[in-house]
């Protein structure tokens, strides 16, 4: 066993203050302690990570992993990561860094750990393994996907060194209001509310496209708003059982106006359900607003903050499983 450092006494001595109570932070990062699949994904991962050898020793894997959830759990770029660590007990002592005895890793070290992810498409297959891991814990996938799309923003201004937009994101007109950046495309299970399959695609791209990507070929129930209405050729050239449970536009002042409104609000009850998937990635993580160049980076962040966001929404099941 290492001795102890006086860096790491003094960030385990402020546990035992008198009048100190565990943050929301702590609490946060402790259930996260508890219920992510560590060792699963680790293994994801170690097979493209760099291996020890005479150069400069590599950080330890799962320190990396911990360091690169804790810049999306609470949206920080990589120098502002870093001084996150450098800042706060709670986080350091979840990575498991020792002031006394290691550096902090720093920005650049972040950065190349991204562009190692991104190198090797490791976000989808994160998403996957969550996936995966869940469907082992009991929340197999349904025989419902709701559909559904949301548009994450990116600057729409040209100063900057290529005095151009972004050239693989673009705008799109929703209502009267027109936004410029990517759209994030999802299937969500109807029962369990977590997400099974994602697509990332700019802005313009309608919300139909990508449906068959979106499927798992076994539903019996495929739920969308109005957009997704009389795409019936789409669904079922990927899930020919599927009953089309999309919400339709209310023709105002027809005989059966109140009835097509009690419809959509009885589908409109199961569909619901996208929306806390959105509200995790979009609110809590802070994913509203693209933070890098092009579609490929982002939609690694896109998968990886939907995997997180499963772990989640699932932390009642999952942290029930692994107490004593």
């Amino acid at each position: 066993m290492k001795q102890q450092t006086l860096a790491m006494a003094a960030d385990q001595n402020a546990q035992y203050e008198r009048y100190r109570k565990p943050t929301k932070r702590d609490v946060f990062l402790a259930t996260m302690e508890r219920i992510v699949p560590w060792t699963a994904l680790c293994e994801v991962i170690e097979p493209h990570y760099p291996k020890a050898g005479n150069g400069r020793p590599p950080v330890g894997l799962e320190r990396m992993l911990r360091m690169y959830f804790i810049q999306h759990w609470f949206n920080l770029a990589d120098a502002a990561c870093e001084d996150a660590l450098l800042d706060s007990t709670a986080l350091r002592r979840f990575v498991g860094i020792d002031l006394g005895r290691e550096r902090v890793p720093d920005a650049t070290t972040l950065l190349k750990f991204r562009r190692l992810l991104d190198e090797h498409k490791l976000g989808q297959a994160l998403f996957a393994k969550v996936g995966e891991v869940l469907q082992a814990q009991g929340m197999k996938v349904g025989n419902g996907t709701i559909v559904d799309a949301t548009i994450i923003s990116a600057p729409s201004s040209t100063k900057n060194a290529q005095k151009e937009r972004d050239p693989e994101m673009h705008q799109t007109r929703k209502g009267q209001q027109w936004y410029f950046g990517m759209k994030l495309h999802i299937g969500v299970d109807s029962k369990t509310g977590l997400a099974h399959s994602a697509v990332v695609t700019a802005a313009n791209v309608h919300d139909k496209h990508p449906i068959p990507q979106l499927l798992h070929g076994r539903e019996e129930k495929f739920y969308g708003d109005s957009a997704y209405a009389s795409q019936q050729e789409l669904v079922h050239a990927k899930a020919p059982m599927a009953q089309d449970m999309t919400n339709r536009r209310v023709q105002k002042g027809s005989v059966t106006e109140e009835l097509e409104r009690l419809t959509n609000r009885a589908k409109s009850r199961v569909r619901a359900r996208v929306e806390h998937m959105f509200a995790v990635v979009k609110r809590l993580w802070g994913f509203d607003k693209v933070r890098y160049r092009g579609l490929a980076k982002n939609a690694t962040r896109a998968f990886v903050a939907l995997g997180l966001a499963n772990i989640f929404l699932a932390r009642g099941v999952l942290d029930g499983k692994v107490r004593p």
